[in-house]
């Protein structure tokens, strides 16, 4: 067939790669695929998939393939998968095509196009070939050719022609042919030259760049907003919405509800910065956040390189209003292919407010402090990364059951529980939490974990984070299990069952029914109910009045937990955890925030007659009093957990300081208490931040006013209840 018109097309992919085990075949100059789509007599070509909007067509005696899109907006595709020989270098792949009514979609890339992809001996991806695209239609039939390289552990080629969600058109080919060649010499492809174009015009941008900023001392025109040549209202260099007061004037940026409300500008970076810093000023008014932790006021910045790749650079942000300016500022590597940066103050998605940002400056400065900064940073996560174990039920404890007032394993040996609460995974994905397992057990002596977690990352609305949350409860069980420790999953929330923590009962007992390790904390502090309520459940009424646990709780979660609702009751999550098969023991906190247990005694206790028992937990802190009535009476006909308990030097801001007791009469009397009554018991909080902390560090200093004296304890020291002399 004599073609029209001849069109070239060269590329080289540069290869990475590792062998891995050959496809044997082929030499340079063989054949890797070769279609006309001749002979066929009547039949679909072998090899090629058969589908409503492909057919095989003919004109003038010459037979082809062609796509059609049929409706508007939808993908349709030619997919086969080409096996690369061994020593296979390079690949010569010529074709015909031609395309015809084509109406581009809605998109500037939804055309006519053939993606390939490699694929290695894993079928994992190994990188992709050249992917040609066309945009408009051909004059006729075209010759098209490629050559490209290929990666060393490549072993399949994906190859995909296909009409990319156009609203219409008709994509043909002909004599498709793809043939081992030998490697590409850089200097003999094109794609090498545009390499070279690409840098050179990468390095003309970015020293004009350096020259406008030797010359104003920043990277941003005009960053104080003040010139306006044209008297037009909007300061020389910028578009969007500006606002003056007095005579400053400023960006202005209101919110659109539940919507992104940007200012936006792409600056080229100055040639020879290796790191900038970006200093502003900024304030807001009346932010209220969107439903997402992210929906808040923040500087958003890209850098893009020569290809038009993206990194972000770390936001700012603020949740909060800011009524008078406030002075930020964030410094941050260059990468050597780096042209612009994206500059883009925001309303991200909040539900209403104004964001105002004047003073904007962006220069270079040393980099050396930042990567040395940036190596330490890496040291620490590496030192603070533990990887997760595969099980050794070798080593696993034996799983314990209720026995009087006491926890015994199956010979019927008294077994006493003494760990921490490791937390943050109630706040999300958790900070070090196997880490902080290692130190805990090995090096603190704890045979216990207390595990916070929360329903909204059990049941994340996202797959692939609702399973990387159950995969780290997973490894935590294991890698204290494996130690010989036992691990309470603690529901983390507050005042009374709801009835989806039945639906999270269900899920998580039935993940680890009868795990010798694991036991469950039903409902973390339930408080502002009767004890009537708390067992069998009622009506619980809309909260009027703050609760200490708000000082934890995002806006959101405090109005979810304000709402009046129908509780279910703690009897109904004993019931939902044994419904599973589950015999695991569940541990049951009471009123007070789960300091009160005197229910307990009066006729309130829970029934569990096919499982390991109950263990009941109090939580005391240095505002709690009458330890007797409250919890140590209990403590003589059933087990008792001290779920959490702590001190700190810095007495609550959320609570008069005259009602805390001062940690050094508290803490020992505490611990002479626990060791008294063998009390079982973790300790509140095995994390820096999360007060009453028992570590002043990431180091995992223990605070010398209470994580030092349970280390103590945990180590076999006896505490008599007088008051610690400093």
């Amino acid at each position: 067939m004599k073609l029209p018109k001849l069109r070239i097309r060269t590329w080289l992919v540069t290869a990475l790669a590792v062998g891995l085990l050959p496809f044997q075949g082929l030499a340079a100059g063989d054949t890797l695929l070769e279609a006309d789509f001749e002979n066929l007599n009547g039949e679909w070509p072998s090899g090629w998939p058969q589908k409503d909007y492909l057919r095989i067509e003919s004109e003038g005696g010459n037979h082809f393939l062609r796509i059609t899109s049929i409706d508007p907006g939808q993908m349709y595709m030619v997919y086969k998968e080409i096996p690369i020989p061994e020593g296979t270098e390079a690949i010569h792949f010529t074709w015909k095509e031609r395309v015809s009514d084509l109406e581009r979609g809605e998109k500037s890339w939804h055309d006519a196009r053939i993606m390939m992809e490699y694929i290695d001996a894993s079928r994992e991806k190994a990188g992709r070939p050249p992917n040609p695209r066309n945009g408009r239609n051909t004059d006729g039939w075209q010759d098209e050719e490629l050559k490209f390289n290929v990666p060393e552990n490549a072993r399949t080629i994906k190859f995909m022609p296909c009409l990319f969600n156009v609203n219409a058109g008709k994509y043909d080919f002909d004599d498709i042919v793809m043939k081992a060649i030998p490697k590409l010499a850089p200097e003999e492809d094109p794609a090498h030259q545009r390499k070279l174009a690409r840098q050179e015009k990468t390095e003309n941008i970015r020293d004009k760049a350096r020259a406008n900023f030797d010359q104003r001392g920043n990277v941003f025109p005009n960053g104080d907003f003040e010139k306006d040549s044209n008297s037009d209202g909007r300061p020389d260099g910028w578009g969007g919405n500006f606002h003056t007061q007095g005579s400053n004037t400023f960006i202005r940026i209101n919110a659109k509800p539940d919507e992104l409300a940007m200012n936006y500008s792409k600056h080229a970076l100055p040639s020879g910065a290796e790191a900038m810093e970006l200093t502003f000023d900024w304030r807001v008014f009346d932010l209220k956040p969107g439903k997402k932790a992210w929906f808040d006021a923040r500087i958003m910045m890209n850098l893009i390189d020569s290809k038009g790749k993206k990194k972000a650079v770390g936001p700012i942000y603020t949740r909060k209003s800011i009524t008078e300016w406030q002075q930020r500022s964030r410094q941050f590597l260059v990468p050597d292919d780096v042209v612009y940066l994206e500059f883009m103050p925001s309303l991200f998605n909040v539900k209403s407010g104004t964001l105002d940002i004047d003073n904007v400056s962006l220069k270079p400065v040393d980099a050396e402090p930042l990567k040395e900064r940036m190596e330490a940073r890496k040291a620490e996560r590496e030192r603070l990364t533990v990887d997760p174990e595969e099980a050794d039920r070798s080593k696993w404890p034996p799983m314990l059951k209720v026995k009087g007032n006491r926890l015994v394993d199956p010979q019927g040996r008294e077994v006493w529980l003494q760990g921490v609460n490791i937390a943050s995974m109630e706040w999300g994905m958790g900070e070090n939490v196997l880490k902080s397992a290692q130190v805990a057990t090995e090096e603190w002596g704890a045979n216990v974990i207390r595990l916070p977690v929360k329903p909204v990352y059990w049941f994340s609305d996202s797959e692939k984070d609702r399973e990387k949350y159950r995969k780290k409860v997973d490894d935590m069980i294991t890698y204290i299990a494996n130690r010989g420790g036992y691990l309470v999953l603690d529901l983390h929330s507050y005042r009374a069952p709801r009835p989806e923590y039945v639906d999270f009962w269900k899920s998580a007992a039935e993940r680890y029914k009868n795990h010798p390790a694991v036991m469950f904390d039903i409902l973390n502090e339930p408080h502002g109910v009767s004890w009537e309520v708390w067992r069998n459940g009622g009506f619980v009424k809309t909260k009027e009045k703050k609760g200490d646990e708000d000082a934890f709780l995002s806006e959101a979660e405090k109005k979810h937990n304000a709402r009046g609702f129908e509780s279910p009751g703690m009897q109904a999550l004993v019931d939902a955890v044994r419904s599973t098969g589950a015999k695991n023991i569940v541990v049951a906190g009471g009123l007070d925030w789960a300091y009160d247990l005197t229910g307990i005694l009066k006729g309130y206790a829970l029934d569990d007659p096919s499982g390991n028992g109950i263990m009941y937990s109090t939580h005391v802190y240095p505002w709690k009093s009458n330890w007797t009535k409250k919890f140590l009476e209990v403590a003589d006909k059933h087990p008792i957990l001290v779920g959490e308990v702590g001190a700190d030097a810095k007495k609550m801001s959320w609570m008069p300081a005259d009602r805390q007791e001062d940690w050094q009469t508290w803490v020992p009397r505490m611990i002479h208490t626990i060791q008294e009554y063998r009390l079982n018991w973790t300790a509140w909080c095995f994390h820096p931040k999360a007060s009453p902390r028992m570590l002043l560090d990431w180091e995992y200093t223990p605070t010398p006013f209470w994580g030092k004296f349970v280390k103590q304890a945990f180590a076999g020291k006896k505490f008599d209840p007088d008051p610690i002399k400093e």
